[in-house]
This record gives C-alpha cells, sequence and structure tokens, in this order.
C-alpha cells in the first residue's frame, strides 16, 4: 500500500538539488592542490572512485543536468593524471578492488593508455580469475570486470547470489546481516538500477522484505548513509521506495538532516560533523553519506533509469542465467 504524502514527493526533489549542488560545488577539491594536501591518499583515491561511478549513473539519470558538467570534469582530470594509478596501489588491501575500479570506470575519451595496462596487469596476476575470492569480493569483481569489458573467469550471477549473505538473509536476523553487503550483492546483480537483478519473483519479494526490514532500523538508527543504500537497494529490486513506508520514513529523515548548503552532514546521527567543523572536517565527514543520498535520488527518482523493469524479469532472468 502506498504512503506517499503530498508533500513527499517535493522533498525528494528538493533533496536531490541540493546533494547534487553540495557535490558540485566540492568534487574539485579532490583532485586540487589543496585536497592533495590536506586528505589522506587511500580515502582521496576512494572518494574519486565513487564520484566516477555516480559520474556514470547521473550521466544515465539526467544527462543535461549543468551540474554534471563540472564532475565529469573532476573525473576526467583525475584519470588522466599519469600518478593516479600508483595511488591506487598504496593500500594493499584495496589495490586490486581499486585498480579494477578504475579501470571499469574510465570516462570515455580519456587521454590515458593506463586503464589497458591496468586490465592486462590484473589479467597477468590472475585477479580477474576466482581463486580465493570470498563469495561477494567474487561478485563485486565480476560485475566491474563486465563494466571493463575485459575477459575473465568468474561464475555466472546467479551462482554467485546463491552462495551470497541475501540470498539466506530472510532466515537470519536483520541485526546479523551487514547491510553493505547485502546492498551493494544488489547494485552489482541490477548494475544500479539499469537492469533487472534477475532473481525470481520468490527470492526477490523474500529480499525485499529484508531491505524494507533493515531500512526502518537504520532510520530509527538514524544511519544516514545506509539508509541512502538501502532506499536505493528498493528501488533496485523493483519496489517505489518513496512509496513503501520504510522508503518514505528514510526520505524524510535524509530531507529533515540536510543542510542549507545540500549536504548529509555525516554517516549517522552518531557521527554527524560538529558545529565546530574545520571545512576539511565537515567535508570529510559528509561526502560519503551526501553522494550516496545523490546516487539513490538521482537513480531512485528519474523516470526510465531502470531498462526493462520487472515486466521483463522473466527474460532478464535467462539472459544472465548464461552469463
Amino acid at each position: 500500500m502506498s504512503t506517499r504524502s503530498a508533500g513527499l514527493d517535493e522533498a525528494v526533489t528538493s533533496l536531490s538539488a541540493g546533494v547534487r549542488h553540495w557535490i558540485g560545488q566540492h568534487a574539485g577539491y579532490l583532485d586540487s592542490p589543496a585536497g592533495r594536501a590536506e586528505l589522506p591518499v587511500t580515502p582521496r583515491v576512494k572518494a574519486l572512485l565513487q564520484l566516477a561511478l555516480l559520474r556514470r549513473h547521473w550521466g544515465h539519470a539526467v544527462p543535461d543536468d549543468p551540474a554534471l558538467a563540472g564532475v565529469a570534469d573532476v573525473v576526467g582530470r583525475a584519470w588522466e593524471r599519469p600518478e593516479f594509478p600508483q595511488l591506487l596501489t598504496l593500500d594493499r588491501r584495496y589495490a586490486r578492488q581499486f585498480e579494477l575500479m578504475y579501470a571499469a570506470l574510465t570516462p570515455a575519451g580519456a587521454d590515458t593508455d593506463a586503464p589497458r595496462a591496468v586490465l592486462a596487469r590484473l589479467t597477468a596476476d590472475g585477479y580477474l580469475a576466482p581463486r580465493r575470492k570470498s563469495p561477494y569480493l567474487h561478485l563485486e569483481a565480476r560485475y566491474y570486470a563486465d563494466l571493463a569489458g575485459v575477459e575473465h573467469r568468474f561464475a555466472p550471477y546467479r551462482e554467485l547470489y546463491a552462495a551470497s549473505l541475501p540470498a539466506r538473509a530472510a532466515t537470519l536476523p536483520s541485526a546479523d546481516l551487514d547491510v553493505c553487503v547485502v546492498t551493494h550483492t544488489v547494485f552489482y546483480l541490477s548494475d544500479f538500477g539499469l537492469r533487472d537483478p534477475g532473481l525470481t519473483e520468490e527470492a526477490r519479494g523474500q529480499l525485499l522484505g529484508v531491505v524494507e526490514r533493515l531500512t526502518e532500523r537504520c532510520v530509527g538508527l538514524g544511519e544516514w548513509d545506509l539508509v541512502g543504500k538501502l532506499l536505493l537497494t528498493q528501488f533496485c529490486l523493483g519496489a517505489d521506495p518513496l512509496s513503501t513506508p520504510s522508503g518514505a520514513a528514510g526520505f524524510r529523515m535524509l530531507a529533515e538532516v540536510q543542510t542549507p548548503g545540500g549536504a548529509i552532514p555525516g554517516r549517522s546521527v552518531a557521527r554527524r560533523a560538529p558545529a565546530d567543523a574545520t571545512p576539511v572536517d565537515f567535508f570529510r565527514k559528509s561526502y560519503q553519506a551526501t553522494l550516496v543520498t545523490a546516487l539513490a535520488t538521482l537513480i531512485a527518482t528519474s523516470g526510465g533509469h531502470r531498462t526493462g523493469g520487472l515486466a521483463t524479469a522473466g527474460a532478464s532472468a535467462v539472459r544472465e542465467e548464461t552469463r
């Protein structure tokens, strides 16, 4: 049953415009001399990779948005910097993941051969084979390898989903679930809403129920970043998050905490930027949740972003079975 109120659409429209405005105003800091001096290297590199992902989906959802051009310029300049590929590998824990994301998210027309060299090295190193990856990292690597258009030896999406945490989430207490694993699994299956996730109706319905319960729980805890991810996950599973009770509550919460400048001021109530935060500290605390909210509102509220929809679920499932 729809719970959409008369003012919710307007509130979400304002929320989306505000977070996009803030990202557009501040994205350049990530690749500026000040940003390179003031931000730790690995978090800055991760933030640029996230910005590139946002740019991709922003272009699908609202390609004529004036703020998109500035974000695209930031990503393009960063990818063409000769030192950028080396920065991806400074933290060995994330090096291969970052390199694959970098190659997959390379903007069209980028004047650099580095992504091809990175993919060749990842292939030679065996990273594009299952090896000992967890089901979640296996799925993530498959998604970005497909996005990069590189050959790999990863299992089909249906097989990867069957081994994943979300596949058994309906039998587990909400408190025992890793929200990021649940949400990102759905993002990779559905290409962040661009395709049907390829689940059976029964599996989709069960997982959507889990996601709605997680959304309600995270709204109650004031987990702003996680709520943004869960709202997008509802959409990717075929629901309208503006019309589910938990989704409407999540959007209202994010709209209420948004600052006059457009930011979501931290990942959660507990990790909110203090009133006396320096500009650098405010940026570091606000960037993640603001970007997630921008991604969620762009995708979940833009008409026609998802291709095919659930009306073609059967055909999509057949296609995904063979991939």
